[in-house]
């Protein structure tokens, strides 16, 4: 197998199949594409069920079409996480390109596209789960030690997304008050896999699960002036120290 990095834009996964890519690019012998097993398929056991509750709680289908839904959701889940190209093991972002998959099937899956409002509300609460809150606690309780700052520096000099189109790019950039700092993201996943599955218009609802994780967090306070799915020159996620 080889072990080059592949830039992206000579793959595209719903063009291209492996042993076509290889044909037309003698020196590549394989492409390594994510695997469902291990983080995708625990991701879907952790939210399945919050999922298909919140279709009945907060999209108003019935026990039966949630069920239904549900079940149709797994096998494209797990058919677009095949698809995509597997992250380098520095890339701290695979989490958010599998959680971008699992509500795009369920997006395929419902009986009718949803508003962005109500799917705002839907995958906020479908996230909200103990599990989530368990995460962001524990994340918390780190937010601006050295090992955080040295984190988002590490992912900053990584640019995964100049490797990898549905990875993110950012930048580091500390507050001149030591109030705390912002990320800055100049290229997105979510949009990159939203827009090929023709729900790019729906992305803001992804980005308003950052202002619910801070919140879960308990440490840091989000603010935001941009999105790249609204237009803006980048994405700016910034986190204030509470007081």
């Amino acid at each position: 197998m080889t072990e080059k990095i592949l830039h992206l834009d000579k793959w595209k996964p719903n063009i291209y199949n492996n042993a076509e890519l290889a044909m037309a690019n003698p020196e590549i012998k394989e492409i390594k594409t994510m695997k469902y097993s291990g983080m995708p398929a625990f991701m879907w056991f952790l939210y399945k069920k919050s999922f298909r509750d919140h279709l009945q709680s907060d999209l108003g289908f019935d026990s039966d079409k949630a069920n239904r839904m549900t079940a149709k959701a797994k096998p494209r889940y797990k058919s677009i996480i095949e698809k995509l190209p597997d992250f380098e093991r520095e890339d701290r972002f695979k989490t958010n390109i599998v959680n971008c998959a699992l509500l795009i099937a369920f997006l395929q899956s419902m009986d009718r596209r949803p508003s962005l409002d109500e799917l705002t509300k839907f995958y906020a609460n479908a996230m909200s789960t103990k599990a989530t809150e368990f995460f962001c606690r524990s994340a918390g309780k780190n937010k601006f030690t050295q090992k955080d700052i040295e984190g988002m520096k590490k992912a900053a000099a990584l640019n995964a997304a100049d490797r990898n189109n549905y990875s993110w790019n950012m930048e580091y950039i500390p507050y001149d008050d030591n109030s705390g700092y912002e990320a800055r993201f100049t290229k997105c996943g979510i949009c990159t896999l939203m827009k090929e599955y023709g729900f790019f218009d729906l992305v803001p609802a992804m980005c308003n699960l950052d202002y619910v994780m801070s919140d879960m967090g308990g440490t840091s306070t989000f603010v935001r002036e941009y999105t790249l799915a609204s237009g803006g020159p980048y994405c700016d996620c910034g986190y204030k120290k509470k007081s």
